[in-house]
């Protein structure tokens, strides 16, 4: 095998996508400890990517202008990178690997578009649905990696934890952090509506979860999410606690590893829960989670197993039999059940 010091690792996609990458690291680390391993990854998602012992440099790509696009094009090519991987199957992402000079750049080309001209190696994905992570990992097959089932990892400092605490008590504007009571994280949020389930179904089990548990629920969010955790607030008479729109997205991580358990839709936070180890009750509508599903500790699924695939259209015709629709409180309720007793154990023995 040709020499593999440097080794860049393409990855262009959302939060969830970059974080569900990470097993790729551990993988070439493991096999080349000695090498310097890059990520190549959006703006706004390095963030899955700091702290990770796995990784030794971030480049963030330059979206903005021919001249800051070129200006990092140099700088690829600069680094005389062995080997790239691009985890993408993008156009873009495949003009990168190119433009860098690497020798040997293995790609994906499960459109068989043109990009594929570009790469090398082009890996052939699985038969069936495989798993992101597998996914991805068969891409490091041609360095001679048989792959692993891996979880992702997100590393979190003390420091961090430390300081989103106070902001987390600052917020609430009572002592949240002191894990008198188990903290319940919703993210009712998604990036498409029609993967997010009822605002008014977060409301009434934030409702149900307080009275039962005695816990305290936090509803997380970006700023674009803000009015409907608001939603949901004015809706619930126990009153959870806003978060969404009023952390960076390493505060709140570090305020999700705090939780007792997560309930939320097919998002990147959900995953971010599962790599913290923290239990979680997710909740799928048209994405299999075969394919999406979160890795992590103790993780319960619902998912109706409809074929959701015309629900990727700005209109869904199954109106109220849709596929979030029909997944109840109650059936959210009998999974948390499965799930939180150990959970709220694991929480009172990491507060003390």
């Amino acid at each position: 095998m040709a020499r593999m010091q440097n080794i860049l690792v393409i990855k262009l996609r959302y939060l969830g996508d970059v974080l569900l990458a990470t097993p790729v690291f551990r993988a070439l680390r493991d096999r080349f400890p000695g090498a310097r391993l890059t990520a190549a990854v959006n703006r706004g998602t390095e963030d899955m990517l700091k702290g990770n012992p796995d990784i030794d440099e971030i480049l963030i790509v330059e979206r903005a202008g021919l001249a800051g696009q070129f200006r990092f094009i140099r700088e690829l090519r600069r680094r005389k990178f062995d080997c790239v991987v691009d985890l993408t199957d993008g156009d873009r992402s495949a003009l990168l690997a190119f433009c860098s000079g690497a020798p040997v750049r293995i790609g994906l080309n499960e459109e068989h578009r043109w990009r594929g001209l570009l790469a090398t190696t082009v890996v052939k994905p699985g038969v069936g649905a495989v798993h992101r992570i597998e996914h991805d990992l068969d891409t490091l097959r041609p360095l001679g990696i048989e792959p692993k089932a891996g979880r992702p990892a997100l590393h979190i400092s003390r420091d961090e934890e430390a300081e989103a605490a106070r902001q987390l008590d600052d917020i609430a504007g009572e002592s949240l952090s002191s894990g008198a009571k188990p903290l319940v994280m919703f993210q009712p949020g998604a990036r498409y509506w029609f993967k997010a389930w009822p605002a008014e179904r977060f409301a009434v089990l934030a409702d149900r979860l307080v009275d039962k548990h005695g816990c305290r629920v936090l509803i997380g969010g970006d700023p674009r999410e803000r009015e409907l955790a608001e939603t949901i607030r004015a809706q619930a008479q126990s009153k959870p606690v806003v978060l969404a729109g009023r952390t960076t997205v390493r505060q709140y991580a570090a305020m999700l590893k705090r939780c007792a358990l997560f309930v939320g839709n097919d998002n990147g936070p959900m995953h971010m829960a599962a790599a913290l180890g923290v239990p979680v009750v997710a909740l799928f509508g048209p994405s299999n989670p075969d394919e999406w599903g979160p890795r992590g500790g103790r993780v319960e699924v619902l998912y109706k197993g409809l074929d959701c695939r015309a629900c990727f259209h700005p209109t869904c015709t199954r109106g109220e039999q849709s596929c979030m629709k029909q997944i109840t409180v109650e059936e959210v309720l009998d999974r948390i059940e499965r799930v939180l007793p150990r959970a709220t154990g694991a929480q009172e023995k990491v507060a003390r």
